[in-house]
């Protein structure tokens, strides 16, 4: 999976509109291999990151957890001491 795309199920609060579209931004940045798209390719490429956001919304509505809602500010904290870890060494 693309490092830049972050897990958004099973936060309090829930993850935002703007965070599921950047999310399927960058996914279809990946897939195209397109940071920013030529004007042929842009139609298709917009077309592409509206579409990936609605199946992104509609999953999200649909999955279910019995875990814990995650806190957003406690996992930027392990994600960072884990970076820590991993980077210190080199």
């Amino acid at each position: 999976m693309c490092r830049n795309i972050k897990t958004l199920f099973n936060f309090e609060p829930p993850a935002t509109d703007d965070e599921i579209r950047a999310a399927a931004l960058q996914y279809v940045r990946k897939v195209s291999g397109f940071s920013k798209p030529s004007q042929a390719n842009e139609e298709a490429f917009n077309a592409a990151v509206d579409a990936v956001t609605a199946v992104t919304i509609h999953l999200l509505n649909r999955l279910t957890t019995n875990a814990p809602t995650k806190n957003r500010e406690e996992e930027v904290l392990k994600a960072r001491i884990r970076a820590d870890k991993r980077f210190s060494s080199l």
